[in-house]
């Protein structure tokens, strides 16, 4: 049975992580021509009632969405709309690839903010797999180089604000449900995309010397009906992503599934290829797979020395 529960969790979360490749296609396909506030509020909005149907179905009940708790889940959506407003600015500027292989520093991230923030024990080998990580980060962002481009710290920026709400999660998941979580993040993405909107949204600020500004303060464009039905596709797309991947990790253990969320680089590289023909360069390819190996060693080794199961780190929420 828990061989059962294992694979079932993989495919799971397998099936998760190719869902919200998905929704990355669709924001980088819209950055030229719409701001991300528009796609944002669009996709907030479709995906609230969803989100209420997977509270109930997941929890029982939508009390779990007004325990005293909320204020802190609320929270924790800023920080999270903080992190993925970066990343899907990156998407703008740079190759798919490149942007989620970026944003796996995250593991690496999470490592050292858990000795700062929660005093935990971390042995050499894994510091020397968070500086072997970051020396790939080096070689893919390649600074002072004639190839750098400043967005490509959005998704290192993504991975630090990322690992603080995972560092926050940790503590938070104990009273709260995952379901409930997700709810509160994604009126928190709402709010935030209103107040951009309201800002940006008359097109008086816009900023057209970068892409990955222009996405920011674009002004609202009326879409077309392909368009607007793409972005709230993403709602639906993050509301059944959301709810593969809290299955993946509700039914098998998190140090099972939590490694295949680097099949997410596959899709990276794939999407990028097929719609763009943009692969990696030599030196891009070696960025990815030291960090894509050094986060791995960090999750394997943070089992093997702890004794314990990752089941204290929620499932990313990729919203």
């Amino acid at each position: 049975m828990r061989a059962q529960s294992g694979t079932f969790g993989i495919l799971c979360l397998i099936a998760g992580i190719a869902v919200f490749s998905v929704q990355d296609l669709i924001l980088k396909l819209l950055s030229g021509t719409y701001p991300l506030h528009q796609a944002m509020v669009l996709r907030s909005l479709t995906a609230i009632p969803i989100l209420l149907a997977i509270v109930w179905g997941f929890d029982g009940t939508l009390r779990t969405l007004v325990s005293r708790g909320w204020p802190a889940m609320l929270g924790r959506g800023l920080l999270n709309f903080a992190a993925y407003t970066a990343y899907y600015l990156a998407l703008a500027a740079l190759p798919i690839a490149t942007t989620v292989a970026l944003y796996f520093t995250a593991p690496l991230i999470i490592t050292i903010l858990s000795v700062i923030m929660l005093r935990e024990h971390v042995s050499a080998q894994r510091w020397l797999a968070v500086l072997g990580g970051f020396g790939g980060v080096i070689l893919m962002v390649r600074p002072g180089g004639d190839l750098f481009d400043w967005a490509a710290l959005l998704p290192i920026f993504c991975g630090f604000a990322y690992a603080l709400s995972m560092i926050l999660a940790r503590t938070m998941g104990r009273a709260e449900t995952a379901a409930a979580m997700a709810f509160w993040g994604n009126l928190a993405f709402l709010a935030c995309a209103t107040a951009l909107a309201l800002w940006y949204g008359p097109g008086t600020r816009e900023g057209l010397g970068h892409p990955s500004l222009a996405f920011l303060t674009r002004g609202w464009v009326w879409p077309t009906m392909t368009d607007a039905a793409l972005m709230c596709l993403c709602g639906i797309i993050a509301a059944v992503g959301l709810t593969l991947l809290t299955q993946a990790y509700r039914v098998a253990q998190s140090s099972t599934v939590a490694p295949f969320e680097f099949t997410f680089m596959f899709w990276g590289v794939l999407w990028g290829w097929l719609i763009w023909n943009d692969l990696p360069d030599r030196l891009g390819w070696v960025g990815i797979v030291t960090i894509i190996g050094a986060g791995l060693y960090v999750l394997h080794r943070e089992r093997a020395e702890a004794g314990v199961r990752l089941r204290d780190m929620p499932a990313p929420p990729h919203p």
